[in-house]
């Protein structure tokens, strides 16, 4: 049985052509991309969790996210 491990990313990103961090209906968002990305490595549905956002337009330099993932791996197998 697959056990939940949680990763950290640290990312950094252009946000010029997005409305911010966070998801928003009807406008691009770094988060949507993000989780669309894990989705397509993995094949699972997942949800980034971090304690701050950038607003539209906004760029980031080292910020951290979080999200769980199943696997039979250990946190330094999965990627």
């Amino acid at each position: 049985m697959a056990a939940e491990v949680r990763l950290a990313l640290i990312i950094e990103y252009d946000g010029s052509c997005y409305k911010g961090f966070q998801y928003q209906k009807n406008h691009p968002s770094i988060q949507e991309e993000i989780e669309t990305a894990i989705e397509k490595l993995t094949s699972q549905k997942i949800k980034i969790r971090g304690a701050g956002r950038t607003d539209a337009g906004v760029h980031a330099l080292g910020q951290v996210k979080a999200f769980d993932l199943k696997s039979d791996l250990t946190a330094n197998q999965v990627f």
